[in-house]
């Protein structure tokens, strides 16, 4: 596929749980760092490509709060690669009017990740193209549970009731709020789950896997994944009548 089909529905929110860097990397007899390497071209071209599109919102998961138990030595280099990312890449995204934002629990990096962090969002925060949400030290129970918390202090402050409560008070309040729940959630690497990813968010998404790992993931691939959903039918609870009579 070499040009946009322009028959294809493209999903508004797009999330993607990038897996396979290590088994990359082994399948090649190489260090587990040298697969996370080889992953930074695939989420360059996936970001343009997805802008090229027509995303509205590109959802990448890059380090989830489980990953921390991964050996030292590989969490490291994870790290280090994070803080050349943000560096490196900000510019690039200004240029192509991008906005990047980082969910998760950012207290749990180093200063100068959070400071790096920091400056990307702020640089990009006038972007009025794609937002990039990179989610790092993220998991979908933290987020819930952060979103209630906010929730709890403001019934404590006075400011709500308990009976206030309901899903769109919490909606306000986890990670990504405000913007289109993910439409599309790709998983590369033959897994078929979800790993604590945007468990709140992703109550409709459709899913897509793929055995690729992810370093093999390429433009023809995104587009694999962007033809199965299109022909997916979304019914949101609705019956195939009602949906023929909406159209």
């Amino acid at each position: 596929m070499t040009d946009i089909d322009t028959q294809l529905a493209v999903p508004r929110h797009l999330a993607i749980i990038m897996d396979g860097n290590n088994r990359w990397a082994k399948k090649r007899l190489l260090g587990g760092i040298a697969g996370h390497k080889a992953a930074v071209s695939t989420v360059r071209m996936v970001v343009e490509e997805s802008a090229r599109a027509g995303v509205e919102v590109l959802t990448l998961y890059a380090f989830s709060s489980e990953n921390w138990r991964r050996p030292q030595d590989e969490v490291n280099a994870l790290m280090d690669l994070f803080l050349m990312a943000l560096n490196r890449e900000v510019k690039k995204l200004v240029r192509n009017n991008l906005r990047l934002v980082v969910i998760g629990d950012k207290s749990g990096f180093s200063p100068s990740i959070q400071k790096a962090i920091a400056k990307a969002e702020a640089d990009t925060a006038s972007n009025t193209g794609m937002v990039l949400a990179i989610a790092a030290n993220y998991g979908g129970h933290w987020d819930i549970a952060q979103a209630v918390r906010k929730l709890a202090h403001r019934v404590e402050a006075g400011e709500l009731k308990a009976e206030d409560i309901d899903e769109n008070a919490i909606s306000n309040e986890v990670m990504l709020a405000g913007l289109p729940v993910p439409d599309l959630c790709i998983r590369t690497a033959g897994e078929q789950r979800i790993s604590n990813f945007l468990l709140w968010q992703m109550a409709y998404t459709e899913f897509y896997f793929t055995p690729e790992f992810w370093p093999d993931f390429n433009r023809e691939s995104l587009y694999e994944a962007f033809a199965s959903y299109s022909s997916r039918v979304r019914r949101f609870g609705r019956t195939d009548e009602q949906l023929e009579q909406e159209n």
